[in-house]
């Protein structure tokens, strides 16, 4: 019985002092001829070392681009670029095709340690061009 009340009395020890916070975040929005999203997932953790507070933060994206026309729309397409902004961040990716594109839907994701992290609240600003065409718009929060 004692093994077991230290073992509690251990444990709440430890949850006293540190405290975990998950952010889970959809941005979405779009334009007469893409869609897209950017999901986030965050994890803060404040706690305590040497008897000084510390705090540490990880997070991952993806961000997905897609058009909402047919293939064979996309057909002669020869050059894409879109980027994406945040307040903290931003993102760009070109593509080129020498053949027609094989899906309507481009991509791209990643993740740091200690970084800026993005908030609730946030307008993500995507800009998407493709050959002589162009569009900008904005991603809100769908998770509010």
């Amino acid at each position: 019985m004692k093994k077991i009340a230290a073992l509690l009395f251990t444990i709440m020890l430890l949850t006293a002092c540190s405290e975990t916070t998950t952010n889970d975040y959809t941005f979405s929005g779009d334009s007469e001829y893409w869609e897209a999203e950017y999901l986030y997932k965050g994890t803060e953790k404040w706690g305590e070392k040497d008897e000084k507070k510390t705090y540490s933060n990880e997070d991952s994206y993806k961000f997905v681009l897609k058009y909402k026309g047919s293939l064979e729309e996309l057909s002669s397409l020869q050059k894409l670029e879109y980027s994406y902004e945040t307040i903290s961040s931003s993102g760009k990716s070109t593509e080129e095709f020498t053949e027609p594109p094989s899906t309507l839907t481009f991509s791209s994701s990643g993740s740091s340690e200690g970084g800026a992290k993005v908030s609730e609240d946030e307008v993500i600003i995507v800009n998407v061009k493709w050959d002589d065409f162009e569009e900008s718009f904005e991603l809100h929060n769908n998770s509010k």
